[in-house]
């Protein structure tokens, strides 16, 4: 059986309102804010206390069990995206009795038949939902997201009908899929956009729900799976956190026997994104500095002249005085100067990325 985390609530774009007409079905209305419902009136006070709004309670349509929900004045919520992938879609074809249909575009699952859509209407079938509601199945698309400000631990469940919001959903959730590889948490912005389409000579508005990783640069969003703490937490995921999570190039240079091989681990710090290719930043001037010690036969872990260099003129004297020669600091050689060591981007064989 499929794993699954308990769902806490909904996570809605719409809601209804009454009919006027005795006999009417509810009227829909789209959203500009977040709506959140649930079966717990708790869950929906914390974020009508959170998001704005007033608890209500309501009944869904078509059922019987009354739940609660907000209608919040917020546009955005900040949540996190469980591991694994946490976006399902389908066609699907839902009536009184449930869902009738359930197809991938190519085979409906419940049947294990082609297409209907397809086979009744042709390759422009989806058009059909606008010349006549439930024709023909929506593209439907369902996430489940942690939001982190509310109690206990479970998923806020997202669910669209909107053909343009499917891609769109989609788009944002391969973005965070090609970053973590589906294992870890990712804190994830969500926002109501209202988008307009022309079909048919008629202008058509839209919402859609836009997801993107929410951290304070792209390379920290595309660099990994994050801690559960930075997950939760992503204010924190600093400078610090990048450089902790790139490999220890000083100590694979200090390993390095020849300048080729520290030259070697500077290019692939470069082609990392992890130095300037101009050689200027701290990283490239440490890897300098180490060839520099290898070319000189200093020993880089020490920082010991090797057993055959220059013992006699180092050592202590009969009082064991070292005999040194004080030097300012302001007369000493520019040694950190990249151009001195590899000048055009680690000659030779320049290059860098």
């Amino acid at each position: 059986m499929k794993r699954q985390t308990a769902e806490l609530g909904r996570i809605r774009t719409g809601y209804s309102r009454p009919n006027p007409k005795p006999d009417g079905r509810p009227i829909p209305v789209k959203s500009k804010t977040f709506v959140l419902s649930s079966h717990s009136r708790e869950y929906v006070e914390r974020a009508a206390a959170l998001y704005g709004g007033d608890v209500e309670e309501w009944t869904p349509q078509n059922q019987k069990i009354a739940q609660y929900r907000v209608i919040t004045t917020t546009t955005e919520l900040r949540a996190v995206l469980p591991a694994g992938d946490p976006l399902s879609q389908a066609y699907e074809l839902w009536s009184g009795g449930g869902c009738a249909r359930r197809c991938d575009g190519e085979t409906e699952q419940l049947t294990r038949q082609p297409c209907i859509c397809l086979a009744k209407f042709g390759p422009d079938w989806h058009e059909q939902n606008e010349i006549k509601q439930g024709s023909v199945c929506k593209p439907t698309s369902r996430i489940g997201v942690f939001l982190p400000d509310l109690p206990d631990l479970g998923v806020w469940r997202l669910e669209s009908k909107s053909h343009y919001a499917a891609d769109v959903m989609a788009g944002g959730i391969d973005t965070v899929l090609q970053a973590t590889g589906g294992k870890g948490l990712m804190p994830v912005r969500m926002w109501i956009e209202q988008r307009t389409a022309v079909r048919r000579g008629k202008t058509k508005n839209y919402p859609v729900v836009m997801l993107v990783p929410s951290l304070p640069t792209l390379r920290q969003a595309l660099s990994g799976p994050l801690t559960t703490a930075a997950a939760l937490d992503p204010s924190g995921v600093d400078r610090a956190a990048i450089e902790a999570a790139r490999p220890d190039y000083v100590a694979e240079a200090q390993q390095c026997r020849t300048v080729e091989d520290a030259r070697a681990v500077w290019h692939r710090a470069n082609r990392a994104g992890h130095v300037d290719p101009k050689g200027t930043d701290e990283l490239s001037l440490q890897l300098i500095r180490i060839a520099k010690d290898i070319e000189a036969g200093v020993d880089t872990t020490t920082g010991d002249l090797g057993d055959d260099q220059g013992d006699d003129e180092l050592g202590p004297d009969d009082d064991g005085v070292y005999d040194v020669e004080v030097v300012d600091q302001d007369d000493e050689p520019p040694v950190d100067n990249p151009g001195d060591a590899w000048p055009e981007v680690a000659q030779p064989g320049g290059g860098g990325r």
